[in-house]
């Protein structure tokens, strides 16, 4: 991005010295403002593989996959579709999901993660020690319908449940996107 970046910017800047300043200033601008906002990824563009990943998950709503270990659901969602992944922790590219797109199909990874919520009259605190799940659906930024199994929701069956990331009060998360 930074090379096309200064490719587009270089290209104008010797026209631009023949302009009068008041030109040079709007063209500047205009110009920069297409450099920032025309890179800009699209949220509502969902890639292919994540697709999979998705519809690979719906197939398995309310069955234990493998050995119905939270990690499982990833794994063989990766597996499936045929993603590159280091068989491990690393699902794939990670994102920096306080600055880019979060998609349906990506991986999140909890680590010592507590959440504080409220549910109907109730005030519930979950502990997510070590714990992997699918992003099924993105309702906002921040807020994910997450699946996931081996949980006291569903026990070792993938069921899917709502995540707000501002419910999280302890521990950090990581997100990655599948990658072919």
């Amino acid at each position: 991005m930074v090379t096309l970046s200064w490719l587009i910017f270089s290209t104008f800047v010797t026209p631009i010295n023949m302009l009068p300043s008041k030109n040079k200033i709007s063209l500047l601008l205009l110009s920069l403002a297409f450099v920032f906002f025309g890179f800009q990824q699209n949220c509502n563009e969902t890639p292919e593989l994540n697709k999979k990943i998705v519809a690979f998950v719906k197939q398995n709503i309310g069955k234990k996959v493998s050995t119905g270990e939270c990690w499982d659901l990833a794994a063989e969602a990766l597996n499936k579709t045929k993603a590159k992944w280091d068989g491990s922790y690393g699902f794939g590219e990670k994102v920096e999901y306080q600055k880019e797109c979060v998609f349906a199909g990506d991986i999140i990874q909890f680590k010592g993660v507590k959440l504080n919520y409220k549910e109907g009259e109730y005030f519930l605190t979950e502990t997510l020690e070590h714990h992997t799940a699918v992003i099924y659906e993105v309702k906002e930024k921040g807020v994910y319908i997450i699946a996931d199994q081996n949980t006291r929701f569903t026990g070792k069956k993938v069921g899917t449940r709502m995540l707000e990331l501002k419910n999280i009060t302890k521990g950090t998360i990581q997100i990655f996107r599948p990658q072919n």
